[in-house]
């Protein structure tokens, strides 16, 4: 078992010559030594850079855009406001729904017409997401009375820290 270990460390780390030859005249036109560690540590280093650089290309370029499932910053944009556009157009469809349904109320008359008004059921339509989140007296008086709590807590935290430290 060590013999093999140690024969596998000696071919990673024998001398080798890469030569290469003119064939007509057996001229030598290049050479190298290398040993196996050399060229595996070589073509991995190799391998990460050109990930590398093969990620940071589609990352950070605008060649991402032609592979399927990235799309381009001025499609995503338009879609944005195309989806707001659509939501005000509904809105304003629903509001329109509700003045037809109202004068057709009036024109069949199921609604007198004294009592029939525009902006009323236009407001009836709307969604009232107006809630009102003014704290009254009684929440202010009691965010009071716990920061009085917390203080007076906190104070006494610290006067116990500091006797403690003597």
């Amino acid at each position: 078992m060590k013999k093999k270990k140690r024969s596998f460390r000696k071919k990673l780390f024998t001398k080798n010559r890469l030569v290469i030859l003119n064939e007509n005249t057996f001229e030598e036109i290049f050479s190298l030594k290398l040993n196996l560690m050399n060229v595996f540590v070589t073509f991995t280093l190799g391998g990460i850079f050109l990930i590398s650089i093969t990620t940071y290309i589609i990352a950070f370029t605008p060649l991402r855009e032609f592979i399927p499932g990235y799309s381009s910053s001025e499609l995503k944009k338009n879609a944005t406001a195309l989806a707001i556009k659509s939501d005000s157009l509904e809105k304003a469809l629903k509001q329109n729904e509700a003045y037809i349904k109202g004068i057709q109320k009036v024109l069949k008359g199921e609604l007198e017409y004294a009592k029939f008004n525009k902006d009323s059921i236009i407001a009836e339509t709307e969604e009232s997401s107006d809630v009102d989140m003014k704290a009254t007296e009684d929440e202010i008086k009691l965010r009071e009375e716990v920061a009085k709590i917390d203080k007076e807590q906190s104070q006494s935290k610290t006067g116990k820290k500091k006797s403690d430290k003597k």
